[in-house]
């Protein structure tokens, strides 16, 4: 029995990856795709844009899905659709097109939450907590990987040879989950109508919030269409939670937040999500710069996807250390023990990243606060809630690091976009403010972590005294 439950991991493990191929297509990209399709950079961004609005609605309706008893049959339908975009992506003859194949890949983010699913089905119990961990890493570590492949097949060929990688990838893994994983239906699962109304007021008003967050710089943040974009999904979402509440099954359960340790650990996804993807996106800016900036590292493309390396190296290291050490310690307590090491990462790329060498170094921490706090989260969830509210609660996590994700790259695109070189590159000065901004966010969240921690021991330091 050892043996296949092995291999079931594995795949699971090989199927989350195509979330991390899928996503070092983008910002890597966004140059090469400006350049070959004769679009401005800015429109070149609606490639990252498209995908993650796509992603916002997806990933709690694969979320609730997973629940259900069709959990193999949903993760080969997504991965056959994730490899729908990629082929049309790839054989793209103008930029609408392309759009298409990148809005299609946008499922790509409700795939960790499905394997997470059917970790929790199919695993033993002792090991079900260590198989969520690993799914949960799985992205940060494998962006470590995808991002130097990325670089080094667009490098040598052009971006559309690495679309049809990560056609390649997809297909293999739609093989091994198809030989593998259990066939279904789940007859454990239980059998519930689907929230419709929840699934198209949650797409709407997220879908609507990120539109307005990724196009606020070049709106306007005063503009009168960014603020209807605020004002419209702020109505739409909270229509949407008034309507949860209201539901027998839906689509997402929110009175589960109320536990301490769930409302911990989506709190922690917005705000990690957002400083790690400005240390992230900003590295890589750093990196690609020409040196005449005064900061850029002018690596070309074929180089420059292997410094999101070490955020795998550091990524995989925690997540194997997390195993050994989750016995003897809290799940809760390991997120500041994460959140410190991202916070001392995004205050070394603050003060220091001129050099590659600390930027590597910076990506490194970067990885090993990721491994640990991701691992943690999805973990913490998962003891905290019903097994047929996973799906949805951990998709949930999923959404709001979207959304944090979403934040950061609307703050670094403010800051840069005000801070601009005649060279149209962004300045020194813009530069080390967006760090700042990062690095300030992470010590905002490891505080309050740190205060949650010492508060909860305190507490049950009274509960054993008043006992005795």
């Amino acid at each position: 029995m050892t043996e296949p439950r092995s291999r079931l991991m594995t795949t699971l493990i090989y199927a989350a990856l195509s979330s991390a191929i899928v996503s070092s297509l983008g910002m890597l990209l966004v140059p090469s795709v400006s350049r070959e399709m004769d679009v401005s950079v800015s429109t070149a961004q609606w490639m990252l844009t498209v995908n993650l609005l796509v992603g916002a609605v997806a990933t709690p309706v694969m979320g609730r899905l997973s629940d259900g008893p069709h959990k193999k049959r949903l993760l080969i339908s997504a991965l056959a659709i994730i490899l729908i975009g990629s082929i049309t992506a790839a054989l793209a003859p103008n930029f609408t097109v392309f759009l298409l194949g990148r809005a299609l890949q946008g499922l790509t983010y409700g795939i960790v939450p499905v394997t997470i699913a059917l970790a929790r089905r199919y695993v033993p119990a002792g090991k079900v907590q260590f198989s969520i961990s690993s799914l949960s890493v799985t992205v940060s570590t494998g962006i470590g990987i995808g991002y130097p492949l990325t670089g080094v097949i667009a490098g040598l060929f052009d971006f559309r040879f690495a679309f049809w990688f990560a056609a390649l990838f997809v297909v293999t893994a739609i093989i091994f989950v198809l030989r593998v994983v259990p066939a279904g239906p789940d007859e454990h699962a239980p059998r519930v109508p689907f929230d419709y109304a929840g699934a198209v007021l949650l797409g709407l008003g997220l879908g609507t919030l990120l539109l307005g967050i990724g196009e606020g710089a070049n709106w306007g943040w005063g503009s009168l269409w960014t603020l209807g974009a605020f004002l419209f999904a702020a109505a739409v979402l909270t229509t949407w939670i008034r309507t949860e509440l209201g539901t027998h099954h839906p689509l997402i359960n929110l009175r589960v937040l109320r536990n301490g340790e769930v409302l911990l650990a989506n709190g922690t996804a917005v705000g990690l999500g957002a400083a790690m993807y400005i240390g992230l996106s900003i590295s890589s800016l750093v990196a690609q710069a020409p040196t005449s900036t005064g900061y850029g590292i002018a690596l070309p493309i074929f180089w420059a996807g292997f410094v999101m390396f070490p955020l795998s190296v550091g990524s995989f290291g925690a997540n194997r250390l997390v195993r050994r050490l989750a016995r003897q310690i809290r799940l809760a307590t390991l997120l500041p023990i994460g959140a410190s090491m991202i916070t001392a990462a995004g205050i070394l790329l603050w003060f220091a990243h001129a050099e590659l060498w600390q930027i590597l170094i910076g990506m490194l921490v970067f990885g090993l606060g990721t491994g640990s706090s991701y691992a943690a989260m999805p973990a913490l969830i998962a003891r905290s809630v019903a097994a047929d509210e996973l799906g949805s609660s951990v998709s949930f996590n999923q959404v709001l690091r979207t959304v944090g994700s979403s934040f950061g790259t609307a703050v670094s695109g403010a800051v840069l976009a005000a801070n601009l070189a005649p060279d149209l590159h962004p300045t020194g000065s813009g530069i080390s403010a967006t760090f700042a901004i990062g690095a300030i966010l992470c010590l905002t969240v490891f505080v309050f972590l740190l205060m949650h921690t010492l508060l909860a021991r305190f507490r049950r330091a009274a509960d054993e005294q008043h006992v005795k």
